[in-house]
């Protein structure tokens, strides 16, 4: 089987804007940034041999306050700048109770699905308790990026970091470790 690693949008592979503590994904083309280093580190993760999914919470389609349309195009620059191997996108708001919106699994356990992925061998890679709660409920290792916002975690994280480059340098060097072979 394969293993994978699960990856959030805003504030992992993009930038978003934090306001009293709290991140905010862009809502605008023109604010949609790919953080420095992430396609470096994605390249390096792909030849390790980890297939990479995006799956990110985008609430603000179902409020009305993202365009359909602009999230589209987000998704299609992301795809055509970054080697990943998919984009599952939940479009709902907590209150729809949805099987997808993070922190339950169903964008990990459907990428796992599709993929045959080994969640038990996979991580998830994120910024948010959110995130975290997800990669725990579907049987991930995670790493959480710590960026101080003013919200608490509700699981442990297996790993806390301070940039996505230093997740990379974790995964890298386990997946070296489980291999047998010495690390980066």
């Amino acid at each position: 089987m394969a293993r994978a690693v699960f990856l959030d949008r805003d504030g992992v592979l993009t930038s978003s804007e934090t306001r009293d503590g709290r991140p905010y994904a862009p809502r605008r083309l023109e604010d949609f940034r790919i953080l420095p280093g992430v396609l470096e580190c994605l390249e390096a993760l792909q030849r390790a041999g980890w297939r990479l999914i995006v799956v990110t919470n985008q609430p603000d389609v179902a409020t009305g306050k993202l365009d359909a349309s602009v999230l589209e195009e987000m998704h299609s620059l992301l795809s055509a700048s970054l080697p990943l191997d998919a984009i599952k996108v939940c479009r709902h708001v907590d209150a729809d109770r949805c099987a997808c919106r993070k922190p339950l699994p169903g964008m990990l356990l459907e990428g796992a699905v599709d993929f045959q992925v080994d969640l038990g061998s996979s991580f998830m890679v994120g910024d948010r308790w959110r995130d975290v709660s997800a990669g725990k409920a579907a049987g991930c290792r995670t790493v959480f990026i710590d960026y101080g916002y003013a919200e608490a975690l509700s699981d442990e994280p297996d790993h806390v970091v301070g940039s996505f480059e230093e997740a990379c340098r974790v995964i890298l060097g386990i997946g070296l470790a489980e291999c047998g072979l010495p690390g980066m």
